[in-house]
């Protein structure tokens, strides 16, 4: 991270801005649709769009006239396409390159995030069929690339020319843009392809290749429970940041518990203690999803008998060693632990998080640990949770103290039941997008005009994805204007 944070500086993940691609296209204000009488469309001229989805176009008329309030519907109008107008570089049969936004690479955990607001119109869109398999077989190749790498070059021959990660004493591989190790990246890989079968029943992206990758997501993760030896994954970095880098390039010390390392967050700052809780719920979870899938999308029961072992150790050791108590006695989630009784408590301000676990389907809404996590995540216990005049919310590291991520308070909306409280989350995204229409990566908690990451696709269709999910279910709450 090079520290440079300010109103629109769109400063990110430790990528120099010369490694940026210039983006007046996706963010001008353009006279396309008008949203509302005053708010023009922030959206692309339809030529310059990168892709075009007839049933994305239908979705976001349907659910457009549900939203009472006039920001918000202009906002899901420029937002919930973002992804798809902006970041998809190009698509073909067997391949599709989805770009984060700002940075003109594919990471893993975002691309799949990416898509997601579309699953539930795949099956019956050609071209949304098209880029899904596409991703998924891009994915499995970037996978046998190295499955410890997070982000991808669009050339898998190319060498990466992002400053941040030139020089970072780690196996460097052609088509690699970054290699920080983080096991959500490849969590969210399994989702992507398990949640697309689920939706659509379609076997072509299950092809030999994916499921070669998807043993090697498996023999990863056992390699990062380090039972043995400590794996052949090592990361440096020089930096002012210590969250850059690793101590010894394999982290603090752990007792080997059957947990998997993460040297990284979700948000791309080092872990302190190894073992990231949430990543290893996600791990166990998606592990059992890729069970399912191998058997029913291509009969291979050896793939879903390791997978589901491996996932079995891992809720063991989640069981004997994830949790933590509260001053007051109560029982929690940890965010990070050692196997040696020693655990952090905070919260990352991602989707993958201790509070995103109920959104990402790793615990039930009403399960009454996950319930007093979530509630000690957004309260004083946190050390990163932020409230100022503009509103409150889940700040962290990456970013710097004082600013608050709408990613956090957009999970957080998906995972309550309270209509007022996603109505006040909806608020706080509505007031804090400094007039551009769009959500950033973070705000400042007093001045949401101080903002980082002005094209941030993951954040955008995050909230497409919460209206549309409201729209489905609870349309009561986009009825009155907020």
């Amino acid at each position: 991270m090079d520290g440079r944070h300010g109103a629109g500086t769109g400063a990110t993940r430790g990528i120099d801005r010369r490694a940026l691609l210039a983006a007046p296209a996706a963010l001008a204000a353009l006279p396309v649709a008008a949203a509302t009488p005053m708010r023009p469309s922030k959206r692309p001229p339809a030529s310059e769009r990168r892709f075009h989805s007839a049933a994305v176009e239908r979705e976001i008329v349907r659910v457009k006239r549900l939203i009472a309030d006039p920001k918000l519907a202009w906002m899901f109008e420029n937002c919930y396409p973002n992804t798809l107008d902006t970041t998809v570089l190009s698509v073909t049969d067997d391949d599709a390159f989805v770009i984060t936004g700002d940075i003109p690479c594919l990471w893993l955990r975002d691309s799949s995030a990416q898509l997601r607001p579309y699953l539930h119109i795949a099956a019956g869109d050609p071209a949304l069929t098209r880029l899904f398999r596409g991703l998924i077989a891009r994915q499995a190749r970037c996978v046998l690339i190295d499955p410890y790498a997070n982000a991808f070059l669009q050339d898998p021959s190319a060498r990466t020319d992002l400053d941040s990660s030139q020089h970072d004493q780690t196996e460097m591989k052609p088509g690699v843009a970054e290699r920080k190790w983080e096991v959500d990246s490849l969590c969210y890989v399994l989702r992507l392809a398990s949640s697309y079968w689920r939706a659509t029943q379609d076997r072509a992206p299950f092809t030999a290749e994916w499921a070669q990758s998807a043993r090697a997501i498996v023999r990863t993760f056992r390699e990062q429970q380090r039972r043995d030896d400590p794996g052949p994954y090592r990361f440096q970095r020089s930096s002012v940041q210590p969250t850059e880098t690793q101590l010894w390039s394999v982290g603090n010390p752990t007792r080997k518990v059957g947990l998997i390392h993460s040297s990284f967050r979700p948000s791309d700052d080092a872990t302190i203690l190894p073992f990231l809780i949430p990543a290893n719920i996600f791990a166990a979870r998606t592990l059992r999803e890729l069970a399912a899938v191998a058997t029913a999308a291509r009969g291979d029961t050896a793939l879903a008998a390791d997978a589901a072992a491996l996932a079995t150790e891992i809720e063991t050791a989640l069981a004997a060693h994830g949790k933590m108590r509260l001053a007051d006695g109560s029982e929690i989630w940890a965010f990070e632990v050692d196997g040696f009784g020693n655990a952090l408590f905070m919260d990352d301000c991602c989707e993958l998080s201790l509070s995103g676990l109920a959104f990402l389907g790793c615990a039930a809404p009403d399960d009454p640990l996950w319930r007093r996590t979530e509630a000690a995540a957004w309260s004083e216990r946190n050390p990163w949770f932020v409230r100022g005049r503009a509103g409150e919310g889940l700040g962290g590291p990456h970013a710097g103290f004082d600013l608050i991520w709408p990613m956090a308070t957009l999970v957080r909306a998906f995972s309550s039941r309270d209509d007022a409280l996603v109505r006040a989350c909806l608020r706080t995204i509505r007031d804090t997008d400094a007039d551009t229409g769009f959500v950033h990566e973070t705000f400042h908690k007093d001045d949401p005009t101080r903002f980082t990451r002005p094209w941030f696709a993951w954040a955008n269709g995050l909230l497409g994805e919460l209206l549309v999910t409201l729209a489905r279910g609870r349309p009561h709450v986009l009825r009155r204007t907020l």
